[in-house]
Formats: C-alpha cells, sequence, structure tokens
C-alpha cells in the first residue's frame, strides 16, 4: 500500500501514482524483506507470548483459553480478543481441523480482516496546501514523527512547510528546526508566541509561498486534561479561520508500548479533534502490537504510518496482512 501524491499542474487528474522513491518505499525483495524482518524483531515480544499456543498436539478447550489469555496479554482487548475467538472457531469448524498448528493461520486470517480497514493512504493533494495537525502526548514521538514525514513527503516531490507550534517548550521547537534543515523545508516559528497564531501565520504562509504541505505540530497534551485539549480545539479554529476548509488532516501520534492507553488517547483525542488518521510509534522489541485489534474494534481510524527505527526512512505504510503475520507468523 502506498501513500499517493500528486503535485500541482499534474497533466492529468487520473495520473495519480504511487510513491516509489526507494528512500521511501523499500524495493519488493531486498528492501522490503529487511523492513519486515526489522518489524518482526520489534513486534518479537507479543510473537514469543503468542508462538507456544500453536505448539499444543490438538485443539481443544485449553487451546482456546490459551489463546485468549495470550491475546489479552498482547493488548488486544476483550471485544477484539472475542472477535477473532470467534472467527477461529468458526474456521476451524469450516475445515474440520484438529491440529493446534492449524490455528496459526485462522489467527493471522481474523486479525489481518480485522486490522484491513485500518489500511488507508494519506492523500495530500486534497487542497493546495494539505493542512496537516499533529498531535499525541508528551513522548510518543510526535516531532520526530513530524520529521520523518516530511522525508516521505519531500521525497515524494512534495513541498513542504513547517510549523512549530509547541511554543510551550523551546526543545520542541529547536528540535523541529533541526529536522527543517535536514529535510531542507522552509518552518514558521515564534519564541513564547501563542501555538494558534504560529499556526494561522504557517497556513497563511503556505497558501502565499504555494506549498503543497503544512505540517503543524502541537505541544503534547494528556487528554485528561480539560484546559490542554481545549488549546487543541483553539488552535483548529484559527486554522480554519486561516483557510475554511483546513485541517484537511488530524493525525495522532501514538506510543506503540502503551497498550490499552493507546486505545484511550485514540477515543479522547477522536472526541475532541476528530481523527483523520493515526501513526504508530516506536514498534522497536517492547511494543506488543495487540492494540491495534482494539482500536480496529472500537475506534477504527486509519493507521497511516508506523515507526520502527529513529532514523529518517523508519517510516512506513501500515499493511494489515504484514503486520499480522509480523506477530503471529
Amino acid at each position: 500500500m502506498f501513500s499517493f501524491f500528486k503535485k500541482k499542474n499534474s497533466p492529468a487528474p487520473e495520473a495519480l501514482s504511487p510513491v516509489t522513491t526507494p528512500d521511501v518505499v523499500p524495493t519488493p525483495a531486498e528492501g522490503r524483506s529487511e523492513w519486515l524482518g526489522r518489524l518482526r524483531s520489534g513486534l518479537r515480544k507479543t510473537s514469543q507470548q503468542l508462538g507456544h499456543v500453536f505448539t499444543a498436539g490438538r485443539i481443544d478447550e485449553a487451546l482456546y483459553e490459551e489463546l485468549e489469555s495470550a491475546l489479552l496479554m498482547s493488548d488486544s482487548g476483550v471485544k477484539a480478543t472475542q472477535h477473532i475467538l470467534a472467527q477461529v472457531r468458526l474456521r476451524v469448524k469450516q475445515t474440520r481441523s484438529n491440529e493446534a498448528s492449524s490455528v496459526r493461520g485462522f489467527v493471522i486470517e481474523a486479525f489481518t480482516a480485522l486490522l484491513q480497514p485500518l489500511e488507508k493512504s494519506l492523500n495530500v493533494d486534497q487542497a493546495h496546501p494539505t493542512v496537516i495537525m499533529m498531535t499525541g502526548v508528551n513522548g510518543a514521538g510526535k516531532t520526530t514523527s513530524i520529521g520523518k514525514l516530511t522525508r516521505h513527503l519531500s521525497d515524494a516531490g512534495a513541498s513542504v512547510l513547517l510549523a512549530a507550534g509547541d511554543t510551550f517548550r523551546a526543545a520542541a521547537r529547536e528540535q523541529l528546526d533541526v529536522w527543517a534543515g535536514r529535510n531542507q523545508v522552509d518552518i514558521v516559528s515564534q519564541d513564547g508566541g501563542d501555538p494558534a497564531a504560529v499556526s494561522y501565520d504557517a497556513v497563511k504562509a503556505g497558501i502565499a509561498r504555494r506549498k503543497d504541505v503544512v505540517l503543524i505540530d502541537t505541544a503534547g497534551r494528556l487528554p485528561t486534561q480539560t484546559h490542554l485539549m481545549d488549546e487543541l480545539k483553539k488552535i483548529k479554529r484559527v486554522i480554519q479561520k486561516a483557510e475554511g476548509s483546513a485541517p484537511h488532516e488530524v493525525l495522532l501520534v501514538i506510543d506503540g508500548n502503551t497498550g490499552q492507553n493507546a486505545l484511550a488517547q485514540v477515543k479522547a483525542f477522536d472526541d475532541a479533534l476528530g481523527l483523520t488518521g493515526l501513526i504508530v510509534t516506536k514498534l522497536d522489541g517492547t511494543a506488543k502490537g495487540g492494540v491495534l485489534a482494539a482500536i480496529a474494534m472500537e475506534r477504527p481510524i486509519p493507521v497511516y504510518f508506523i515507526g520502527v527505527g529513529e532514523t529518517m526512512h523508519d517510516l512506513r505504510d501500515f499493511n494489515a496482512s504484514e503486520f499480522a503475520h509480523a506477530i503471529f507468523g
């Protein structure tokens, strides 16, 4: 699955083509297998917990109980776990399988089908510029993800403008400025300025400079603190004043290590802002991964990208089948 980008002045509306730059999407052979290897390594905590379930001799109730416990331990949540178990039981009945080894394939099928609706490409041809508002709690990797997404879009041919809207934390502005330098893109920032004002100026600058994308960083917010969430709502309203149809995307960055708390964050930010997509970071060996099943079951917001490392090219398109195989394969 690719993220599609069409530059202004394309010769024909139908001339959309997938991003295939080597730095963004790995080659089908070596690059892809290398990426999948890192993804499997990143999700090994869950795969190890689940692996022993499929080594039992025959399919019986004890196996289903073990599978249920393993799925819950992977942060899949009660609803998603019950759904997956029901699908596995159905497939066992349909195929009249007796061997526990066959259950692995049925689990992968059910997990993939559950996550499939989350597959969606980020479309940055919605407007010129397409305004993307980035949100997330402190420590989720939001600013780093903005830098990686900037490289992803720049490599695809998009002109990007960054907005340092996290004015409460000097380090955030400095970090974003470093990413702007690395990616050779423009940045709008103010020392100690109002986040909403910075966002407004950035959108206006993006329009004036004919940029393709404006990426707006916002301060890390705990969804339980109402006054902080109200500040995000204010930023969104001010962005709309700068450009009536904006923001065109509201993305939440979640840490893959936070388990069921990630689902709580998705619900809270979605209720406050109306999320259009997710970026899942830090799938680096301690993440369980099952929380995506819980999100798919209870708040199926598209997962545009997942991140497995810290380099600029570690942000990749989410693929449900690859993700399921990395956990259970």
